[in-house]
């Protein structure tokens, strides 16, 4: 009797285990998920707050292109190329805004240079048609 009390002991201490180990790996499980839904929002937040950030910058460099400040207007080309840079799917717009301003700001240089903003979104609008090909 004593041999059946020490293996039914046995049994019901490796079923307790057993038991134990899988609601300790659900256990894991579940917070693992829940860790890896909270960073998938923290990402996406941090992706949002950097397209507000983006699109406030573009705003503000559209209406510096008509600075009478030449700094200013090449400080606003410049952002709008590191936009396109850094966000593609933004390139498009910021290729159509420039070319657009380059049309509506028609000047005859002459023989002279074009100002510098105007070399640089010439530039720029070069540099973008030479990365298609």
């Amino acid at each position: 009797m004593e041999i059946w009390t020490v293996v039914t002991s046995e049994i019901v201490r490796n079923y307790g285990l057993i038991v134990g180990g899988a609601i300790g790996i659900w256990l894991a499980w579940r917070r693992t998920a829940a860790a890896t839904r909270q960073a998938d929002a923290q990402l996406k937040q941090a992706e949002l707050a950097r397209r507000d950030h983006v699109a406030e910058l573009f705003n503000r460099a559209v209406g510096q292109l008509k600075d009478k400040k030449i700094e200013v207007r090449l400080g606003a080309i410049y952002t709008l190329q590191q936009v396109c840079r850094d966000f593609p799917d933004l390139a498009e717009p910021v290729m159509k805004l420039l070319t657009t301003y380059l049309q509506e700001n028609r000047v005859d240089y002459g023989n002279k240079k074009p100002p510098i903003d105007v070399r640089t979104i010439i530039g720029i609008l070069g540099e973008r048609l030479e990365n298609k090909k």
